[in-house]
């Protein structure tokens, strides 16, 4: 794109979008266009929207959770079991898992991932909270539910190890083929985890 394809605030836009995660110059200049064509009053509310939520959205002060207070709806919650915690990579696995509908425990989460090659290391992560709410007591079960990539699994790797000496039973969450797919079509890493993973029935 020529400096002088569009006006300068519509480059300017482009050029913000085109900042995103995932997002390309083809994909950011369609994104500017989708909202030159909206009605005011919704560029208005999107704008507004985006504003309040730098404005209110923080980290629950529990489990770093997205939050408009203190703490999160999770751990607001008086009727989840606290003796259970989830601990994933970001906030939007919780969302992921609470969609399921199937947990009622809780959650602590590292906002990241351990990356040696990227110079990210324990420090980097949320990870004193969590040893200070399993020194307390009242955690029985951690279910490591960080992604099944290398990152993630060094990270239960490191987890596991760190949490090995206190007296809690450390589970990881089980991957393996899914729900309706057909075996053959399943790749090798899938197959091994499926295989380690199974259960007696």
């Amino acid at each position: 794109m020529s400096k002088l394809s569009y006006a300068r605030s519509m480059q300017n836009l482009i050029r913000e979008f085109s900042k995103m995660p995932g997002i390309g110059a083809k994909t950011a200049e369609r994104l500017a266009f989708y909202i030159l064509k909206l009605p005011q009053e919704h560029a208005e509310r999107l704008s507004q929207s985006i504003l309040k939520v730098k404005a209110t959205i923080r980290f629950c002060k529990i489990c770093n959770n997205l939050s408009e207070g203190d703490f999160c709806p999770v751990c607001r919650d008086e009727s989840r079991d606290r003796s259970v915690v989830c601990v994933v990579e970001e906030p939007n696995d919780v969302s992921a898992i609470e969609k399921a509908g199937k947990f009622n425990g809780t959650y602590h989460v590292l906002l990241g991932r351990l990356s040696p090659l990227d110079g990210i290391g324990p420090e980097a992560l949320k990870i004193k909270g969590l040893i200070e709410r399993v020194k307390e007591g009242k955690i029985k079960e951690l279910i490591i539910a960080t992604n099944s990539d290398t990152e993630g699994e060094t990270t239960a790797l490191y987890i596991t190890k760190l949490f090995k000496p206190c007296k809690l039973r450390i589970t990881r969450l089980a991957y393996g083929i899914p729900v309706g797919s057909d075996l053959k079509y399943a790749d090798q890493a899938t197959l091994m985890k499926a295989i380690e993973g199974r259960l007696e029935v």
